[in-house]
């Protein structure tokens, strides 16, 4: 039995953090199949759920940064608040130019959000459960740099950020799962 995982300030961490990993999931997978259906056109559920996905990843933030004062530093998850938030705006602001635009500030911010989540999984190696999010943030980086390369193509969609979100929610998914232990300070 390892004495970090045994530390109440990890298992209540890890134990908050299964909780919202779980939701994050099925935000993720709800997220991207309502995006499916309307991810070849801005029109306004589109732009909705463009505006709405960057709002989650806020209020998801504010959640991890409270669960994670005990463990450490959250000063990264308040770095990811400021970086979601202005995409939210930015992205608000991009639907009024079209897809492509959308692309741009959708796939700089996939860029910012995958480094974040991927030095802060190195840093709860730990915890346990992290290798799915340190995965996750490194493809999310790539993820973006497609999106902004795509955004020049003849006739750019939405359907690879509708795509984006599931492939995220099921690292959300294995995490959780792999939180398990650490949640109950084994």
């Amino acid at each position: 039995m390892s004495t970090i995982a045994a530390s109440p300030g990890i298992s209540g961490t890890a134990s908050a953090l299964r909780r919202l990993y779980f939701v994050r999931f099925a935000f993720a997978i709800v997220w991207a199949l309502v995006m499916f259906t309307t991810a070849s056109t801005l029109g306004p559920l589109a732009v909705t759920l463009l505006v709405l996905y960057p709002l989650f990843d806020v209020a998801a933030a504010v959640v991890d940064a409270r669960a994670s004062r005990t463990t450490g530093s959250p000063a990264l998850l308040y770095v990811n608040i400021a970086v979601s938030l202005i995409t939210a705006v930015g992205v608000a602001l991009a639907c009024t130019s079209g897809i492509p635009a959308v692309l741009r500030v959708w796939g700089a911010w996939a860029v910012v959000a995958g480094l974040v989540q991927l030095i802060v999984g190195v840093t709860r190696r730990e915890m346990g459960g992290q290798w799915p999010m340190i995965v996750s943030g490194g493809i999310s980086v790539l993820a973006g740099a497609s999106f902004i390369l795509g955004a020049s193509a003849d006739s750019p969609t939405l359907f690879n950020a509708a795509g984006y979100a599931i492939p995220g929610g099921i690292f959300f998914l294995i995490s959780a799962f792999r939180l398990g232990r650490a949640a109950k300070g084994n």
